[in-house]
């Protein structure tokens, strides 16, 4: 069954296939084959992928949604900081995903979830149960997990209005001279890359507070809290002012020099207001070894 997404253009806009790259998670090649299928319209008429768009025209898309991928409960060890009737906080380990998407629809937190919790919150639908927000799969850290519906509500809110906070720790390229500073740049999906994020004025506010920890030689340790919560915002804000974390080889260098399996990104601390009680809670997870270990070699060469 195909589904329809509509979108009403703001400002004037460049060409259609340009315009519904930068709105869309679709890349340029797919949505020229979808205007030439006949499924893209500009208020209600078929369109070319070289028109040009004027603000308040209505562009609808028809498209076959993708297939997802079956949630089975795996017996996969997680470690369960903490669990009552109402919420679960996990220390996800670097390289797991959340939850299932193509290419990876085995081995995810959510599956671990559904073997040793069971009972989830149903608001993010099938692949995403219980899921309030996201780590990428390569940062380690505390995600918080709903049990029902009420509990992801509730620890929703707190995400939305910013009164849940969540701090990482990173080691990134390169040095500070400040000892603390606050990254303020928008985020939007890339034009040139659907997978990617970058800066863009255009996109949602994102705001990343950055303190250093500890220096070494052409390193940095840094704390960075979030007040928002954009798709990958700590490693493009870093690397928008040239510090990116550690063996991240998609905002960073391709050939990482100290961690070879994803970037040295923790989420160490993780504070909520309890979604029953309001009762102020924080959660803490230690560096993992590797990560430890990152710093003891970089200590051992100041």
């Amino acid at each position: 069954m195909e589904e329809k997404k509509t979108f009403v253009v703001e400002t004037a806009a460049d060409r259609l296939d340009k315009y519904l790259a930068s709105v869309t998670e679709y890349s340029r090649s797919r949505i020229q084959n979808e205007i030439a299928a006949g499924k893209v319209r500009v208020n209600g008429a078929l369109a070319r992928p070289s028109d040009k768009l004027k603000p308040g025209d209505v562009v609808t898309v028809e498209t076959e949604p993708p297939r997802e991928p079956e949630v089975k409960p795996e017996n996969i060890p997680i470690d369960i900081v903490y669990q009552d009737e109402y919420l679960a906080v996990i220390n996800k380990p670097q390289g797991m995903v959340v939850h299932p998407a193509p290419g990876h629809t085995s081995g995810t937190l959510v599956s671990a979830l559904l073997w040793h919790i069971g009972d989830l919150s149903g608001i993010g639908g099938e692949l995403r149960p219980g899921i309030v927000h996201r780590l990428d799969k390569d940062t380690s850290g505390l995600i918080v997990i709903a049990k029902n519906d009420e509990a992801h509500a509730a620890l929703a809110a707190q995400m939305a209005d910013k009164s849940a906070r969540r701090i990482y720790h990173a080691i990134v390229h390169g040095g500070f001279a400040e000892d603390e500073l606050v990254i303020d740049k928008s985020i939007g999906r890339s034009r040139s890359d659907r997978k990617k994020m970058a800066i863009d004025r255009g996109g949602r506010r994102a705001v990343t507070r950055i303190r250093v920890l500890e220096r070494f030689r052409e390193f940095t340790y840094v704390e960075a809290s979030l007040e928002t919560g954009r798709t990958h915002q700590i490693r493009v804000h870093l690397s928008s002012i040239g510090r990116p974390v550690a063996g991240d080889t998609v905002y960073g260098p391709k050939k990482p020099r100290l961690h070879d399996k994803g970037q040295l990104l923790h989420a160490g601390t993780l504070m909520i207001r309890h979604p029953k009680t309001g009762e102020e809670m924080t959660f803490h997870a230690p560096l993992p070894n590797y990560f430890e270990a990152v710093l003891e070699k970089l200590r051992a060469i100041k």
